[in-house]
């Protein structure tokens, strides 16, 4: 059960993997495939995964390579991940309790989705499990300068809905998106993976 801060919400955002879909075990597949296809020398632990929820990939590996001393190519690793994650899609269930509550939203709120993976990706995961439609925006990397945890996509969604940032509420599953909302002014609930 998803249990919500007792206050008049005027918008809803939510993260998008993990969040609203249980695409997190087909992430860190596509993950581990594409840093085996660019030869990473160092280790990508599930746990090390989950503690990078939300955050663009191209920063992941950034982050890897300083901790790692090594080179590997940010932008390679992201483009093979999404390409392998892309064939994955049609197995991405969502997370039911949040879909739905999703849904109970519709036509009542502005809803939007900040999300650390490209739009693309975004769009064909909502669209495989019937959510698109729900949504008034979304934001991606693309759309800001700094990704999670800077409160940059949130701030940004809250603008494109209309509403002002202590009147939205966010749903996240990773720790750098619960910093962000923290950092854009906002009210949060945490998605634990017990849910999906």
């Amino acid at each position: 059960m998803l249990s919500l801060p007792d206050h008049p919400f005027r918008a809803f955002i939510f993260d998008c993997d993990g969040t609203l879909v249980d695409s997190m075990p087909l992430h860190f597949q596509a993950w581990t495939a594409s840093l085996r296809h660019h030869s990473a020398p160092f280790d990508f632990t599930e746990d090390y995964f989950y503690s990078m929820a939300g955050v663009r990939e191209q920063d992941v590996v950034t982050l890897l390579n300083r901790e790692h001393g090594t080179d590997v190519d940010p932008d390679a690793v992201a483009e093979t991940k999404a390409d392998i994650f892309r064939e994955l899609i049609p197995q991405v269930p969502q997370v039911r309790p949040v879909a739905e509550f999703a849904r109970t939203l519709l036509g009542r709120h502005p809803l939007a989705v900040a999300s650390g993976s490209e739009e693309p990706i975004v769009r064909a995961c909502l669209e495989a499990n019937n959510l698109l439609h729900l949504f008034d925006t979304i934001v991606t990397p693309r759309d800001v300068a700094r990704g999670k945890p800077a409160p940059d996509m949130f701030l940004l969604a809250a603008e494109r809905l209309g509403v002002a940032p202590e009147d939205c509420l966010v749903l996240e599953d990773g720790q750098s998106g619960v910093e962000a909302a923290k950092a854009a002014g906002m009210q949060w609930v945490f998605v634990p993976r017990t849910l999906r």
